[in-house]
């Protein structure tokens, strides 16, 4: 096995909670939590110790970040943002909270373990709170269904919709908790770095029969059209569309009902600011406002990163949380570059993006629940528009969150946040969004005060919006795809970019777009994969 020598460790243990972030203080050069910061040429671990640069400071960066440093590496981690989060980013405005980017926690334990590996608990630094439903899916006729893990619950609703269903409905539970046992226990957090690793999953693939969809696996056990989409739609959650994702990804639903769907109160970026905690008692800088321009490379292994001042960071370790096609595309420079070559990365087919509205209401709407899933008339055509066609369609679904049903803090005294997230297709519709955005935000509003919000239009007091061009402009994600490639059976494990780079030696790969994939559970265990491909540091005495 491949070692750095280093005298000593990284850091001590140890960490306090970071206070919330704000907007740029117009610093060059800042700190997460605000406190001094080294030079971005220095670093809190003791001398000696192999360097190690994290590009991105999304859950997965900061996560690699805590492990790297752990593993006895003095990290510093680079984020071209003014605070730190990426997709999980804060935007404070009116007197409201908006988490930008993810808000259902579904697998506490991977933050539980980094805050071990810190000597830490997260409970001292974090409040998760179990939201019961997870979320009501509403169809189009007005009627919904409340997804949660209470078995008699869920089994009067289905008998309510079709109770021939019944069966079906248990025999595809004990297939998603197969998905679960082989696809995210024993395969989630490997590293697909050689076609060993790859043989090795087969049996698996085959036990799973992974070929097969998502919506193909359901509709196999459920007839109903309504509970065919209530239990494939999970999949839009990592960018993936139900009709060609695999199987696998049944184990969402296995995932959601063993640990349950969480909301961190005061917000997920209360997350990012308890991991940014983590590092700072590690004595790792977190460096805002300081963009990548490229990756360094001499011999055909990193040997550091350029920032857009100009300035060059050395390191014997780079790792990317930013989008692998725009990583590849745009800091690594083409010579370095023989398998993941311009042309390659043109042909993989990419994620959906989204549309998201964030507003605030001067009144409150106490039946809405905190997450809530708003089906229009069309299900596998709207995708398809979405996936294959590249086409921004008239009609829409919705995912509208409300934290304000959980969380009273994330808005002023007697207001609502909201916001309503719709996938859209990336760039390659050719949607002018500089011109399309507000049509589009007024027909959600439309489609909103129909039907869970009435008289929305005279009560919005806040508002902002998101849209491709932002993931494209501001999160530098290749065509705007909000979550890297899609996750298709051939763009997945050893066919997704790796945690090691094919390309460069002392390069490595965290976040949605590389393996295991996109969703918070997903980003974390890329984090976790990459614990197996970096190399050990060796403590001398």
């Amino acid at each position: 096995m491949k070692t750095f020598l280093t005298p000593d460790s990284a850091g001590p243990n140890g960490s306090s909670n970071a206070g919330p972030h704000g907007g740029s203080d117009g610093n060059t050069n800042s700190n997460a939590d605000g406190g001094p910061l080294p030079p971005p040429g220095s670093n809190g671990a003791r001398p000696g110790a192999p360097r190690a640069v994290v590009i991105g400071s999304g859950f997965g960066g900061l996560a690699a970040a805590v492990r790297l440093s752990c593993k006895g590496y003095a990290v510093q981690v680079f984020d071209k943002l003014d605070a730190p989060g990426g997709r999980a980013y804060v935007w404070r405005q009116d007197g409201f909270t908006f988490d930008a980017g993810p808000t259902i926690i579904t697998a506490p334990n991977m933050f539980e373990e980094l805050w071990a590996l810190c000597g830490r608990r997260l409970a001292d630094d974090v409040t998760l709170k179990a939201i019961d439903p997870f979320y009501r899916i509403r169809f189009d006729d007005g009627t919904h269904f409340d997804y949660s893990s209470d078995a008699t619950a869920m089994r009067e609703q289905i008998g309510s919709i079709a109770p021939e269903d019944l069966a079906g409905y248990d025999r595809f539970v004990q297939e998603a908790e197969l998905c679960y046992r082989l696809g995210y226990e024993q395969l989630g957090s490997v590293a697909y770095d050689n076609i060993g690793s790859l043989l090795r999953a087969v049996p698996q693939l085959l036990r799973m029969r992974g070929w097969r969809s998502l919506h193909a696996m359901v509709a196999s056990h459920m007839r109903h059209p309504k509970l065919r989409m209530a239990f494939s739609l999970q999949s839009l959650l990592i960018g993936g569309n139900p009709f060609n994702v695999t199987c696998v990804y049944s184990l969402i639903n296995a995932l959601e009902r063993r640990f349950g769907v969480h909301w961190a109160m005061g917000g997920t970026g209360s997350l990012v600011q308890g991991l940014v905690g983590l590092l700072r008692g590690r004595g790792v800088p977190v460096h805002l406002n300081q963009e990548v321009r490229r990756i360094t490379v001499d011999q055909g292994r990193a040997t550091g990163i350029d920032l857009a001042s100009g300035e060059h960071v050395p390191a014997e370790l780079v790792v990317s949380n930013g989008d692998t096609a725009w990583t590849y595309r745009h800091l690594v420079e083409p010579q370095h570059r023989r398998h993941w070559s311009n042309r390659r990365i043109e042909r993989k087919a990419y994620s959906m993006s989204l549309f998201v509205w964030y507003f605030g209401t001067d009144r409150q709407y106490p039946e809405v629940p905190h997450h809530l899933m708003l089906l229009g008339p069309r299900y596998e055509g709207l995708l398809n528009d979405i996936f294959r066609r590249h086409r921004l369609s008239p009609d829409f679904s919705l995912y509208l969150h409300r934290p304000t049903a959980t969380d009273a803090a994330m808005a002023p005294p007697g207001h609502d946040g909201f916001y309503v997230l719709s996938p859209v297709p990336h760039l390659d519709s050719g949607t002018d969004w500089n011109q399309q955005a507000e049509p589009y935000r007024l027909a959600v509003q439309q489609r909103l005060e129909e039907t869970v919000l009435p008289g929305l239009g005279g009560h919005i007091v806040s508002s902002r919006v998101m849209t491709p061009l932002d993931f494209h402009d501001r999160l530098l994600s290749y065509k705007g795809a909000a979550f890297g490639m899609e996750p298709l059976l051939r763009q997945s494990a050893y066919f997704r970019p790796h945690n090691a780079s094919e390309d460069v030696r002392g390069l490595y790969m965290v976040g949605a777009s590389t393996h295991p994939g996109a969703g918070v559970p997903g980003v974390l265990m890329s984090a976790k994969a990459l614990e197996s491909v970096v190399p050990d540091v060796v403590h001398s005495a």
